[in-house]
C-alpha cells in the first residue's frame, strides 16, 4: 500500500501527520530512573520535527501550508512501510487497485470471462 507523494493535499498530509505523531507516541520505551525501570512514551515525532511540520499543515498563510506539505512529503519515504501502512489504515486511506469488484469504493469495471 505504497502512497505516492504527489497524491498527497495538504490536507491529507495533515491527517497523516496528525496521526503519525500519534503512532510515534504510542511506542514505549523502558528507562532506568533513580534506580527504577519506568515506561517512557516514544519521542520519535519530536525528533522528526513533526510538531513544526504539523504546524506549518495548520498554518492560515498557503506558503507555510506548502512548505509543511514538502515538509512532510521529504519524511515519509523514510518511515518504514508497517509504519506507513498504520498511519494510511488509521485515516482510511485505500488502494482502488487492491479492492474488490463487490467493494463500493471500487470503479472499475468487472473482469470479462473469455470462454463466453
Amino acid at each position: 500500500m505504497l502512497l505516492e507523494l504527489e497524491t498527497f493535499t495538504i490536507e491529507t498530509a495533515l491527517d497523516a501527520a496528525t496521526e503519525l505523531r500519534k503512532v510515534l507516541a504510542a511506542r514505549t520505551h523502558r528507562r532506568k530512573v533513580m534506580g527504577q525501570e519506568v515506561m517512557v512514551p516514544g519521542q520519535l515525532g519530536e525528533a522528526l520535527q513533526l510538531p513544526r511540520i504539523i504546524n506549518r499543515l495548520q498554518s492560515k498563510q498557503m506558503k507555510r501550508r506548502e512548505l509543511g506539505l514538502e515538509d512532510f512529503q521529504e519524511l515519509w519515504p523514510t518511515l518504514s512501510p508497517q509504519t506507513r501502512e498504520r498511519v494510511l489504515g488509521a485515516i482510511g486511506w485505500y488502494d482502488p487497485e487492491e479492492l474488490d469488484w463487490d467493494d463500493k469504493r471500487s470503479n472499475r469495471r468487472p473482469l470479462v470471462d473469455p470462454d463466453s
